[in-house]
């Protein structure tokens, strides 16, 4: 079985501003590496499809759906929140990268690739079901677990989020869903300063500024790993963040490409164990272009077995 790669030419086209971290630049960067390092041409490479409004609705309100697509602007920049801008193409962009995590639990479902790795943007951890936020319009990877579970009869996804923010769209998502379990860590106390309320479907794991590795690996077996064999997955879905690199300024936390890889191979094993190989792996942040790049081929060629 191979490992798939979704993406598509739309995502350098939503912008934000010259200034702001969530550039297209990000999409280059891992394309690059992908490239440099040989792993592009072992890839089965796939186009991100549009979502539909309804698969949106999945997730999020008709409300929310139809403030974000009215406010696409002809020309210059609307401002959702303070640091979550749309330009003319933002909106189908987002449509982009939410059909790109639905084409990714199909190509998984229907057995075209073992598993899967969508680089996309916008990302989409922090938009919650009412709202967008923190960069984010839609929430990608709930979208596709609600997919996975509405098309496929899914009963139990896992939903691995391991960027340096907590993943708050996700858990108001699936907050108490026995369907879903959720395993994360992020850097507190910092944005979205969520993530501490109790749910039986959650394990979040808060972590201080400059935590390594070897914490983190070891909050992945004592934590993630016996919640996981013991709720036994069908489908794993990974909000997969590399900005609590620590190479990357919009966190502080020290984790390198090794842990990356290290943290994909034991979510690998889980998901041969329960899910049939199956994973569905969608980028969430990660800033610093260089240390993106690198992770991001990491993750990948564990994905691999490269």
């Amino acid at each position: 079985m191979t490992t798939g790669y979704i993406t598509h030419p739309d995502f350098l086209k939503h912008e934000m501003g010259s200034h702001h971290p969530e550039c297209p630049e990000r999409i280059q960067a891992i394309n690059d590496q992908l490239i440099r390092s040989g792993v592009d041409r072992l890839l089965h490479h796939l186009d991100a499809p549009l979502a539909t409004e309804d698969q949106l609705e999945l997730v999020h309100s008709p409300d929310h759906v139809s403030f974000v697509r009215e406010r696409s602007p002809e020309s210059g920049y609307f401002m959702l929140d303070g640091d979550t801008i749309m330009n003319p193409h933002t909106y189908r962009v987002a449509l982009r990268a939410a059909g790109a995590a639905i084409a990714g639990v199909d190509a998984v479902m229907k057995g075209e690739v073992e598993n899967v790795f969508c680089a996309v943007r916008p990302p989409g951890h922090h938009a919650e079901p009412t709202r967008s936020m923190g960069f984010c319009l839609f929430d990608n990877v709930a979208i596709a677990a609600r997919y996975a579970m509405e098309t496929y009869g899914i009963e139990r996804v896992a939903i691995i989020d391991f960027d340096v923010h907590h993943g708050n769209g996700t858990e108001a998502a699936f907050f108490n869903d026995s369907n879903v379990l959720m395993c994360s860590f992020f850097q507190h106390p910092f944005y979205p300063y969520s993530g501490l309320d109790h749910a039986s479907n959650m394990v979040n794991v808060p972590l201080p500024a400059s935590t390594r590795g070897d914490v983190v690996r070891s909050i992945v077996e004592e934590r993630w790993l016996p919640a996981l064999r013991n709720f036994e997955p069908e489908l794993v879905i990974i909000s997969a963040g590399f900005d609590a690199h620590r190479e990357d300024d919009l966190g502080q936390m020290g984790l390198v490409e090794d842990d990356y890889a290290w943290i994909t191979k034991r979510l690998k094993e889980i998901a041969i164990d329960y899910a049939q190989g199956r994973i569905v792996s969608c980028l969430e942040g990660g800033y610093n272009l260089s240390a993106l790049g690198r992770s991001v081929v990491a993750h990948v060629k564990a994905l691999a077995d490269i």
